[in-house]
C-alpha cells in the first residue's frame, strides 16, 4: 500500500529552486492541479525576487459543510500558526482562488535543515488549510476537552461537492466516509477493496490501529443527513479514533491520512484496474502466440504435395491390372 505524501512535490521543487537561485531573480508564473481538484498558482516578479504569491483553490464545498471567508473553519488560525512571520494572508484572495499568501523568502532561517523543514511545511499548505477543522476536533479529543453534550455531526469537504462526517464524543471521534464512484468498474473494485481493508485491520500486527468497519447502508450516525449527502454506491467506511491515535506527533499523520482517505482508495483502485488490464493483455498475447504456433506451415505442405501425382485409370486399365 502506498500512502500519499503531505507536501506538494511540485510546489516543493519550485520553492527549493527559487531559494537556491534567489539572486538571479527569474520571473515565475506556474499553475497546476492536484488530486481532489486542488489548484495552485505561484507567481514571482523580477522587481521583488524575494516575494512569492501563492494562491490555492479548494474543492467546491457541498451545502452541508461550513466555510468562513471561503475557507474551512479554523484555517486562518492554522495558517498564522504554521507561518507566523513568513506569510501574509491577502484579503481578498485572487479571483478564482480561496487563499492567496504573500511569502517573504528573505525571512527564511539561515540554517539549512531548518530552512528545508520550513519549505516542506509551506508545500503542505493543503493539509494546513483543509485539515484545520479536523485538527481542531482531534485536538480536543487528545486533551479530553470535548464537551459532554456534543451530539452535532460535523461535515468536512474532501472532494468537489462531497464531504465526510465526524461524530465527536467525549472519549472518541467516529469518522464516516460515504464512498462514491462514477465508473461501475471502479465501484465493484472499491467495494471489494474496502471489504478486504476492513478484514486486514483484524490482523495481529494492526491491533493498535483505529477500528474500521464497512457497511452498504448509512450508519446510525448519519440519521438526519440529507439523502444526497448520505448516498454512496460503494458503501460507507467508518473509523473510530481514540485519544491514543492523536497523541503527540500522531496527530499530524492522523489528520492527513483521514483527509486523503478517498484519494488513497481511488489511487489503489486505479492501480488494481491497470494491473488487471496488463495481465489480460499478456494473457491475450500468450494465446495469440499459441494460435500462431498451431498454424500449419504452408510452404512445407506445398513442397510435400509436389512429389505426389495421381492418374485416373480407365476401365480397360483397371481390368488389365486386375488380371495381371
Amino acid at each position: 500500500m502506498i500512502l500519499l505524501q503531505s507536501p506538494s512535490r511540485y510546489l516543493l521543487q519550485i520553492l527549493s529552486n527559487r531559494v537556491q537561485n534567489l539572486e538571479k531573480g527569474v520571473e515565475l508564473d506556474c499553475q497546476w492541479v492536484e488530486f481532489d481538484d486542488v489548484r495552485y498558482h505561484i507567481q514571482a516578479s523580477t522587481k521583488n525576487p524575494h516575494y512569492l504569491l501563492l494562491s490555492v483553490s479548494l474543492p467546491t464545498p457541498p451545502p452541508e459543510t461550513v466555510f468562513s471567508g471561503g475557507l474551512p473553519l479554523g484555517a486562518i488560525e492554522a495558517l498564522k500558526a504554521a507561518y507566523p512571520q513568513l506569510a501574509q494572508i491577502l484579503d481578498p484572495p485572487r479571483d478564482g482562488f480561496n487563499l492567496t499568501m504573500k511569502l517573504n523568502l528573505s525571512k527564511l532561517p539561515p540554517d539549512e535543515d531548518h530552512r528545508s523543514n520550513l519549505l516542506v511545511k509551506i508545500a503542505s499548505v493543503r493539509e494546513v488549510v483543509m485539515g484545520a477543522p479536523l485538527r481542531v476536533v482531534l485536538k480536543r479529543l487528545a486533551s479530553r476537552t470535548v464537551p459532554p453534550d456534543t451530539d452535532q455531526l460535523v461535515a468536512l469537504v474532501h472532494r468537489p461537492g462531497e464531504s465526510f462526517f465526524l461524530a465527536p464524543r467525549v472519549d472518541k471521534v467516529t469518522v464516516i466516509f460515504p464512498m462514491r464512484f462514477k465508473d461501475s468498474v471502479d465501484t465493484v473494485l472499491a467495494t471489494s477493496f474496502l471489504q478486504e481493508f476492513v478484514e486486514a485491520r483484524r490482523a495481529t500486527g494492526l491491533s493498535n490501529a483505529p477500528p474500521c468497519s464497512w457497511s452498504p447502508s448509512p450508519p446510525l450516525e448519519l440519521n438526519g443527513v440529507s439523502v444526497e449527502a448520505s448516498s454512496a454506491n460503494a458503501g460507507f467506511v467508518s473509523f473510530v479514533i481514540f485519544p491514543r491515535h492523536v497523541e503527540g506527533k500522531k496527530l499530524d499523520r492522523t489528520v492527513w491520512n483521514l483527509s486523503t482517505f478517498y484519494a488513497y482508495v481511488n489511487y489503489h483502485v486505479k492501480c488494481s484496474e491497470g494491473f488487471m488490464h496488463t495481465r489480460m493483455r499478456r494473457r491475450v498475447e500468450s494465446l495469440i502466440e499459441a494460435l500462431d504456433r498451431a498454424k500449419p506451415d504452408l510452404e512445407k505442405t506445398k513442397k510435400s504435395g509436389q512429389h505426389r501425382s495421381f492418374k485416373r485409370l480407365s476401365l480397360k486399365e483397371k481390368k488389365g491390372g486386375l488380371k495381371s
